[in-house]
């Protein structure tokens, strides 16, 4: 079986992919992230899901890495991480009583061949109403600061919505891993076969 890279040093992909079973190593692909002048959501997603796996191409001559990025739409406007306080409040400001829909692209890059996949699953999260005071008691206590929507799903984030909508909750905290072990088995690999 080949060895497996996590193209990524987020603890929440890392938590989801230990989730497998499949041995794997986490790397920084140190990419430039910012969107392309009117790049939509999924094209700015799968774009730079592959650069992220393709980054670790030449240090990784036969392994099997994986790539993703995720952005969240409000209306029209793309999401990304708010960083700080203020940015996070305004992003659950405008997602309060609204659909956001995640946007998470996914790219496994087969180093030996040179062949990959790349995919885009949405995800959408129905917010409740929200107060000025819930918003600012929510991030206070969670500081989803590095997280594209401004809240994490597997905290209290939860208390935070209506509904949700999608095949895999998994996406919505930043690996969608339904497709990727569809993705995997393509390669022979799953944690459910003899390796």
């Amino acid at each position: 079986m080949k060895s497996i890279i996590l193209a990524s040093t987020s603890p929440y992909r890392q938590a989801l992919l230990k989730k497998l079973g499949l041995p794997f190593l986490a790397v920084a692909p140190n990419i430039d992230e910012s969107p392309i002048l009117n790049e939509s959501a999924q094209a700015l997603v799968m774009r730079l899901s592959h650069e992220k796996a393709n980054a670790l191409f030449a240090k990784y001559p036969q392994h099997l890495i994986i790539g993703s990025d995720q952005v969240c739409v409000i209306g029209n406007k793309i999401m990304g991480k708010p960083h700080n306080f203020d940015n996070a409040f305004q992003q659950l400001k405008s997602a309060s009583g609204n659909k956001v829909t995640f946007y998470t692209g996914l790219c496994l890059l087969d180093t030996e061949t040179g062949k990959f996949n790349v995919e885009c699953e949405l995800f959408h999260v129905h917010f409740r109403s929200l107060s000025d005071a819930e918003i600012t008691n929510y991030l206070l206590k969670d500081e989803p600061y590095q997280c594209a929507g401004s809240f994490k799903s597997e905290g209290l984030g939860i208390s935070l919505f209506e509904r949700l909508e999608g095949r895999d909750p998994n996406t919505l905290v930043g690996l969608p891993l339904i497709l990727l072990l569809e993705m995997l088995r393509q390669h022979q690999v799953s944690p459910l076969f003899d390796n």
